[in-house]
């Protein structure tokens, strides 16, 4: 399950570099998958609630994680758009299915499957591969091209080393999303303009309605990520004065510290309300916190002064109504944005279509590599094992024909050499088809058993 660019609360830790173990030359586990939601399948509140928020939930999720599936590699996404499990084994007896992953994130969040089932997706094997690599280089995110989601990726990838979580599979395969990342940022155009929720709020919405936000006073409702990261694009648009405004005095305080603004008691909110001239809110509520006799309550105290709404709650914390109060309300809420998103994805349509097949080259790339490290093992000891016998039965015949004439001796070397290669042919051919689609586990396993490979 994931996340975008407006992510920068406690779900996207501050970054703590680890230096990627090195790829283990030893055959690769070839089970992959993950099971995921997003902003396109589940609402805020859905994801919210799934989230790992914190270093702690992290490790508490691996320890669980592993304790269920011991055989099991993982790897844990989590942002304010998304929630991703990543399970990888070296067979498929040990990987968890779908209705597992569920019920442990149903146990571990203490909800009800029914609550949030429907909302879980879920790729293997290949698609698995395709779709990180999209998260990766944003090709999912709600703004095509947003950055952010690369560093996230990296500290995912970060906090299952640091949880001893991490295996070989996924050690390579999140390190090839990286290198993959940079192509599609390097050869493509997609990180160009507008690239994050922040910039597309106040770009395409706020600059219509303020020309300057050095005398604006900016209310944050809740503590959440994509109110943070929006108000650290304002900050950059020169906003001063900051109000923090959350059930969690501490939380606001937190956030209120980081941008040196005032945190306020949730029991002051219509206080705040009424001072704000930009309110940013993303509460997590299951339903408006913000009703229109609440705010009509509030503009007979303000006047008809312009003041910027953007929510980005799913639910809504604003009721739509409130708009329509009087016209000097603007509000915009996800629907908005997406809108909007989605005019801006249009408009890059070409670097789209270059991005996917770059993913697609390395997707291809990446399952051939992982497939050859897995078959090529069994190929090598094949031939070395038929040759072997070739080259037994050659020494009997030549001591048995004696001396031959210049050449003879390479002649039928050459030519029983190339029996043996025509007669591998077939298996290996099968073998390397078999392989494009995964590790063909019991192909393998009935190679070894007819031509005694283990013994």
């Amino acid at each position: 399950m994931r996340s975008d660019s407006a992510c920068s609360d406690s779900t996207c830790f501050p970054p703590q570099p680890l230096s990627p173990p090195p790829v283990d030359s030893s055959p690769l586990p070839m089970n992959l998958q993950v099971v995921y939601c997003n902003h396109q399948t589940a609402d805020l509140s859905v994801r919210e609630r799934l989230a790992f928020s914190s270093p702690e939930k992290l490790a508490r999720a691996y320890e669980q994680l592993r304790g269920r599936f011991p055989a099991s590699e993982s790897v844990i996404l989590s942002t304010c758009n998304r929630v991703e499990v990543y399970m990888a084994q070296e067979d498929g007896d040990g990987a968890p299915t779908q209705h597992q992953l569920a019920q442990f994130f149903s146990e571990f969040h203490q909800i009800p499957l029914d609550e949030f089932l429907g909302d879980l997706l879920e790729d293997t094997g290949p698609q698995a591969v395709r779709h990180l690599f999209d998260v990766a280089c944003s090709l999912d995110s709600m703004v095509l091209g947003e950055t952010q989601i690369v560093s996230q990726v990296k500290e995912a990838y970060d906090g299952a080393m640091r949880n001893q979580a991490n295996g070989p599979l996924t050690n390579t395969l999140f390190q090839r999303a990286l290198t993959v990342s940079g192509r599609v940022r390097t050869e493509t155009k997609l990180s160009e303009g507008k690239i994050s929720i922040a910039s597309v709020a106040v770009g395409a919405f706020a600059k219509g309605i303020f020309d300057r936000f050095d005398d604006k006073t900016v209310l944050i409702l809740g503590a959440g990520e994509m109110a943070t990261e929006t108000l650290r694009y304002l900050q950059g648009e020169g906003v001063r004065q900051v109000l923090v405004c959350n059930r969690s005095l501490e939380r606001a305080e937190r956030l209120a510290a980081e941008f040196a603004g005032i945190a306020r008691p949730w029991s002051e909110l219509d206080d705040c309300l009424a001072l704000a001239d930009v309110i940013v809110s993303t509460t997590g509520a299951d339903r408006p916190v913000v009703d229109v006799p609440r705010f009509r309550a509030v503009r007979r105290r303000t006047g008809s002064k312009p003041v910027f709404i953007l929510d980005l709650g799913a639910p809504r914390d604003f009721d739509p109504q409130v708009e329509k109060i009087d016209s000097d309300i603007y509000l915009f809420d996800i629907d908005n944005l997406e809108k909007t998103c989605e005019t801006n994805r249009k408009s890059r349509a070409g670097e789209i279509e270059r991005a996917r097949q770059i993913v697609d080259e390395e997707t291809a790339r990446f399952l051939q590599d992982v497939y050859h490290k897995a078959t090529g093992p069994i190929i090598k000891r094949l031939r070395e094992h038929w040759h072997e016998i070739s080259r037994q039965e050659l020494d009997q015949l030549f001591k048995k024909l004696g001396p031959l004439e210049p050449g003879a001796r390479d002649a039928i070397e050459r030519s029983v050499e190339r029996i043996v290669n025509k007669l591998l042919h077939p298996p290996l051919e099968t073998l390397r088809h078999e392989a494009k689609e995964g590790t063909p586990h019991g192909l393998l396993d009935a190679i070894r058993r007819l031509f005694r490979l283990n013994d």
